[in-house]
This record gives structure tokens, sequence and C-alpha cells, in this order.
């Protein structure tokens, strides 16, 4: 099985490796991840069910891969660190399958590394994914909103991002927390998870002067900035959001008036 086999803390890192290898990654089993793992043509993944969350987003890539021929299945968020996929490997336990991984044995309460051993048999997909529909758009004077952290570049610097991306570090690297140097951002919290994976962005952003937050899993969907700035409903704040009077219970849309108009006094100050 180790030859097949490449563990990733998250899926938007494929590269051309990737192709016709068992993928054990540390991303939620969003639609996104799972069109990046068919775009590498792997033979098989293994994704974090994210807490599943609202409209089931967070497992909503099994049935994305199923008529590509990909088997997939995810691990419960509450036996492994969302964004590491050692992790996952070393303790996740399998708690959603779609219909190509059922057939080489695969179910729910497996362990994640039996679940790997077996994809490990599948062939490469003949199929192509279809075109990603992933983007960013603007939600008003210096904030943006994107379907993933992997959006985020330098022309963000100083201003508000909201992501559909998890708020778990990577691996557990602080580094990995924002890619820009952004003057707020908000993450999906992926239901928290074992040891509160999923907001642990928030204070490695403190240490960077970042305010940060999170929104609930269960009022939004992973994966989806649109979704987060319609409907999220912050969960958690980092102390310097904090210090800006932001707090856990409004909506993400105010959320953004608030650290947006914080990042204009901030600007011209």
């Amino acid at each position: 099985m180790l030859d097949r086999l490449i563990v990733v803390d998250s899926v938007t890192r494929l590269g051309p490796e990737a192709q016709g290898r068992v993928i054990v990654g540390g991303s939620h089993g969003g639609v996104y991840a799972a069109y990046l793992a068919a775009k590498a043509r792997v033979a098989g993944v293994l994704l974090n069910d994210a807490g599943v969350g609202l409209q089931g987003a967070g497992i909503a890539g099994l049935a994305y891969l199923d008529p590509l021929g990909i088997p997939a299945a995810c691990c419960s968020h509450r036996s492994a660190r969302i964004g590491d996929g050692f992790d996952l490997l070393a303790r996740g336990l399998v708690s959603h399958v779609n219909a190509a991984a059922a057939t080489l044995g695969i179910e729910p309460g497996m362990w994640c590394r039996e679940a790997a051993r077996r994809l490990a048999g599948a062939p490469v997909p003949a199929v192509d994914a279809p075109d990603s529909v992933e983007s960013r758009f603007a939600i008003g004077p210096r904030a943006t909103a994107m379907d993933s952290n992997s959006l985020m570049t330098p022309a963000d610097d100083g201003t508000v991002v909201v992501t559909g991306s998890h708020g778990g570090l990577l691996g557990g690297r602080p580094e990995t927390a924002a890619r820009a140097a952004v003057f707020a951002a908000l993450y999906n919290d992926a239901d928290g998870g074992i040891d509160g994976a999923g907001f642990t962005r928030l204070p490695a952003l403190d240490a960077r002067g970042i305010a940060a937050a999170t929104y609930s899993a269960w009022t939004a969907r992973i994966g989806d900035g649109r979704s987060a700035v319609e409907t999220g409903i912050v969960s958690a704040v980092n102390a310097r959001a904090a210090s800006l009077g932001l707090k856990p219970g409004g909506t993400v849309r105010d959320a953004v008036t608030l650290l947006a108009q914080a990042s204009m006094k901030d600007h011209r100050a």
C-alpha cells in the first residue's frame, strides 16, 4: 500500500505525483476538495467530514466523486484533527463513504488506515473532472469572500476576507493560518472537532495581529464563501477581533461591516 499512498494536510497542494495514488488528506470533504482530488486523477481519497454541517456540505464531495468512479470516504472530525493528514491516518475513523468506496468493503466505523489499504486496490479513473466553480467576489469596500483560503493573495493584504475554508491550521503549523497579511479573516469552524482543531487558526492569527473569527458549520456550507456571507453566524473570535467589538452570535455580514470599517480607519492612520 505504501507505494500508492500520499498523505497531505490539504488537497490544495496536490501535484502531478498524485496521479493514480491514494490520498489521505486533512481537507474537508466538500465539493471543491473533491474536485481537486479528481483533477489530480487520484485512485481514491480520504478526507475529514468537517462535522458534516449545513446541507451536508462537509461530505458533499463523496457524491461528486461517485459518477467519476473515484472511491472516497470521510473520517469523523471527532476522531482526527481537520487540516492534519497524518492525524487522519493515525486515528481517523470512517464516518461516511460513497458507493464506489462501499464496493471495496469500506464502511463507517473502519479505521482510516484500513480504508486506505482497501483504496490501494482501486484503478485510476478514466473520467476527467468537470471544471471548477470555485470563486471569489467582492462583498464591499476592502472586503472579499472566497471559497477557499488557497485563493488568498498578497492583493488581499490589509483587507477583510471571508473564506469557505475550515479554521484549522494545516498540520498544526501557525504559518498556514492565512496566506496574506490581511486585516481580518473569517473561517468555517468545521464544528470544532477533536482537540478544538476547527478553531486553531484564531490564536495563530492573534500572534500576527490579525483579527479572526469562525462561523458555525451549521449556519453556512463549508467550502462556500457566498453561503458564509449570506447565512453564517459567528461562533468564536480571537482577542484582536474582540478588541474591535466583534462577538460570537452575530452574523458574518455584520462582522464584515464592522471589520471593514476598522480596516479603513487603520488604513487611513
